[in-house]
């Protein structure tokens, strides 16, 4: 049975759905995976997503043990130990940084030594990536990884000497696909792949029908306080809306680090009766929220592509989003949804009440043609149908089970006639027995040059 370990950060989380989901669909056709988690989860899962290796704490045995098996196989481990000291522009925290996390990806190949383990998948380029590929290095297994947003445009430490080790490398949009390229134009671009995430679409597919409620815009934000997520802008947005007399209400779940200011920048600008911090709120009760929401903002500064738009997008609902990263490639502006300048005060309330106006529209409150008055509801529309055919959880993670496996079991391609011998699939350690191709071409060779194993 083909063994792949599949490391996370922090699993499971709640705020991570799909790295449970690619689990369970890789283990749905045959592959066993071992799941593990660099930290604790600060909530437990269900049973059956409880990791099987949990990295930290680590043992004082353990860390024996690891320090012996990078000195056993030290050539195997020099190099990345070059590239932390000697090279790159990192400063010297980063560094030794790096060096732990060294430290912590010997102690990851030593719970996985005697598990036959064949390759490592990393979720998300942070530290876990190089925790993942240290091991990988170690065991002689292969590596791969996934890059959202922020560990790639924000925080890509060490990232070309990830991609350059890795068997592939998943990513969420064509925006960050072309980034990579760009910024790293010595990665072979066949082996960095998009592979697209996607939510559950609703049992009903009926569009939802305007607010019964008199000219009041309701506006819901929904993810984790942080900088990055600039809750701060849409706080003071609210209050150019105040100052317009505008009636409105904001809703923000969401909780991390940032609220304490953001309950200040409230307080502050006399917004307490009309912005609301709703803290975390379970997945479960996430319906009613969109439900009463007229408009889903987002207005982070950095994003791969957020789940929030495509759960407010599959239920029909407005979205307005900074036309940032691969976001444009998911809201297409007076399409599926609607996008502003990032940063712009001004795009974003110009767009805000341009929204407002057709609520108003829809409402029956301001007489206006026919086509006026359902434009909203050919952008709800569009949302949906976008969703269903380019954002479909369970499409997307079939498409991800697949490409993952393409990549991880060789293949042998033949040019005989045979449909089923083009299908034949064999196992790594079977390499050295391959036939010659067709073709006059040694296939060992090509095996041993990368070519056979990444396509």
């Amino acid at each position: 049975m083909l063994t792949v370990a599949y490391l996370a950060i922090q699993f499971p989380s709640e705020i991570e759905p799909y790295v449970g989901e690619e689990i369970k669909e890789l283990r749905k056709r045959g592959v066993r995976v071992i799941a593990g988690s660099v930290r604790k989860a600060r909530a437990g899962g269900e049973e059956t997503r409880v990791p099987e290796i949990l990295l930290q704490p680590v043992g004082l045995v353990l860390l024996i043990k690891a320090a012996w098996l990078a000195v056993r196989r030290w050539k195997r481990l020099s190099g990345l130990i070059l590239r932390i000291v000697c090279r790159g522009r990192e400063g010297p925290w980063a560094r030794i940084k790096a060096l732990l996390h060294t430290y912590l990806g010997a102690c990851y190949a030593v719970l996985l030594a005697d598990q036959e383990v064949a390759h490592i998948h990393a979720h998300h380029g942070y530290f876990g990536s190089w925790i993942a590929m240290t091991a990988a290095r170690l065991l002689g297994a292969g590596f791969s990884m996934t890059l959202h947003g922020s560990d790639l445009l924000l925080h890509g430490a060490y990232l070309n000497t990830k991609l350059e080790g890795c068997r592939f490398c998943l990513t969420v949009s064509e925006y960050n696909r072309r980034f990579i390229l760009e910024r790293y134009p010595e990665i072979d671009p066949n082996k960095i792949l998009v592979s697209r995430l996607g939510v559950d679409m609703p049992r009903a597919t009926v569009l939802p029908r305007p607010s019964c409620r008199e000219q009041e815009l309701s506006l819901l934000a929904v993810g984790r306080l942080h900088a990055v997520k600039d809750h701060a802008f849409l706080i003071r947005a609210c209050a150019q809306l105040q100052a317009r007399g505008l009636p409105f209400e904001c809703s923000i779940a969401g909780e991390g680090p940032e609220r304490g200011k953001l309950e200040s920048l409230i307080g502050k600008l006399g917004l307490e009766r009309r912005v609301t911090l709703l803290g975390h709120v379970p997945r479960d009760c996430m319906d009613s929220l969109y439900e009463r929401a007229d408009v889903v903002v987002l207005t982070s500064r950095s994003e791969g592509i957020p789940l929030v738009l495509m759960e407010a997008m599959a239920r029909g609902k407005v979205v307005l989003a900074p036309a940032i990263t691969g976001i444009p490639e998911l809201v297409i502006n007076g399409k599926t949804g609607f996008l502003y300048q990032r940063g712009s005060m001004g795009d974003f309330l110009a767009r805000l009440l341009f929204i407002h106006s057709l609520l108003q529209t829809s409402r029956g409150r301001e007489s206006q043609s026919p086509a006026t008055a359902r434009q909203l509801d050919w952008v709800r529309h569009g949302a949906q149908v976008q969703q269903w055919h380019n954002y479909n959880r369970k499409k997307n993670l079939q498409a991800f089970a697949e490409l993952f496996m393409e990549r991880i079991v060789p293949q042998i391609e033949s040019t005989h006639e045979d449909s089923i011998l083009q299908q034949i699939q064999l196992p790594v350690q079977w390499h050295r027995n391959l036939p010659v191709r067709t073709d006059g071409v040694d296939a060992i060779a090509g095996a041993r040059s990368g070519a056979v194993f990444d396509g």
